[in-house]
């Protein structure tokens, strides 16, 4: 049987540690992007929400500017604002209407999950899987 000598703990020990000091940081990031994000896709919404439909639930001329929206960011900014990606930060500000109250409760979810709640018309059911995502994670 081989001996393990001091040197080869010390060395195992040591790569353990740095590896669980990089995961704990890597996820700490990964945690602190996803809630950047979510917190710009709902700004978007209440951006489109405020400044282009006046407040209201739905712009007073159609989704036309939604369109010309999309296109305009696209052009500028890249992906991501597709009139069906900016019609979903839109719903997200709708029908979660205080950031800080929703995001102190739920800070886990992703913009997966919430893409998947948005499709849930029934706000106690949405209730219900919110809070089963959150606590599932």
């Amino acid at each position: 049987m081989k001996s393990i000598s001091k040197e080869d703990n010390i060395s195992t020990r040591l790569i353990k540690d740095i590896k669980t000091i990089l995961d704990s940081a890597r996820g700490q990031a990964a945690t602190a992007v996803n809630t950047a994000m979510l917190n710009a896709y709902w700004k978007i919404g209440e951006r489109i929400v405020m400044e282009e439909q006046g407040g209201k639930l739905r712009a007073e001329y159609g989704t036309a500017s939604l369109k010309e929206l999309s296109e305009q960011l696209t052009r500028e900014l890249g992906k991501g604002f597709s009139p069906r990606n900016l019609r979903n930060y839109r719903q997200f500000f709708i029908l979660f209407p205080d950031w800080a109250i929703w995001n102190a409760r739920v800070p886990n979810l992703t913009w997966t999950h919430i893409r998947t709640l948005l499709r849930v018309n029934d706000k106690n059911a949405r209730e219900w899987y919110l809070n089963e995502a959150s606590s599932q994670m």
